[in-house]
């Protein structure tokens, strides 16, 4: 039996986002070989990406219930360089790869703060000694919004689920630091967001 094709999943806030993140990343994946991304979500970012920049080799990963979908902007885009998604969770046992790079995007504020730490502690688990990390979404800074719209976006995350929240981007720097993970850039970004990228050298 044929199984049922699967509609590609759609998020506008994807297709804005895309073009802004991937002017940051040409820069800081401009060395890099090989990227896994942590909540892949629909897969669009995966495409958008993985097209613009040839020269990696770009691993989407999500939790199982979200590979179809990104599997369906996988399979349509046919590129060399995205090679099928991985099902994880980040509380859970991480596959066995070594990448040269992280990517995630708006997915720490949706985890709880066990599940920040286990998704940080995670990347350093796949990491290679040279690597980057780059993380996008909303952050607080010094314990601080950095707008008045990422507070009442708290406000309403809390409202459904009390354990999410906009993380502090100290809070992160001190998790990766145990790595040697130390924040390189800092890049504000449309709509109150910013792009964070931390670098780990061989010394």
């Amino acid at each position: 039996m044929i199984p049922a094709a699967v509609d590609k999943p759609f998020a506008p806030a994807a297709a804005r986002n895309a073009d802004a993140i991937l002017s940051v990343l040409q820069s800081a994946f401009e060395e890099v070989g090989s990227v896994l991304e942590i909540g892949s979500g629909t897969g669009q970012h995966a495409v958008h990406f993985a097209r613009a920049m040839p020269w990696l080799r770009w691993q989407c990963s999500d939790v199982p219930a979200h590979l179809p979908g990104i599997q369906a902007w996988l399979d349509e885009a046919a590129l060399p360089n995205t090679p099928p998604a991985l099902a994880l969770d980040v509380r859970e046992a991480w596959p066995d790869l070594q990448v040269d790079a992280v990517f995630s995007a708006n997915t720490l504020h949706i985890m709880h703060p066990e599940g920040v730490e286990a998704c940080l502690m995670g990347m350093a688990q796949v990491l290679a000694p040279e690597a980057v990390v780059a993380i996008y979404g909303p952050f607080k800074q010094d314990g601080a919004h950095t707008a008045q719209s990422n507070a009442a976006f708290e406000q309403h995350l809390q409202a459904e689920d009390p354990g999410r929240g906009i993380r502090d981007m100290a809070d992160l720097d001190a998790v990766l630091a145990r790595h040697s993970l130390e924040r390189s850039d800092t890049v504000a970004m449309p709509a109150n967001n910013h792009c964070l990228i931390w670098r780990r050298r061989q010394r």
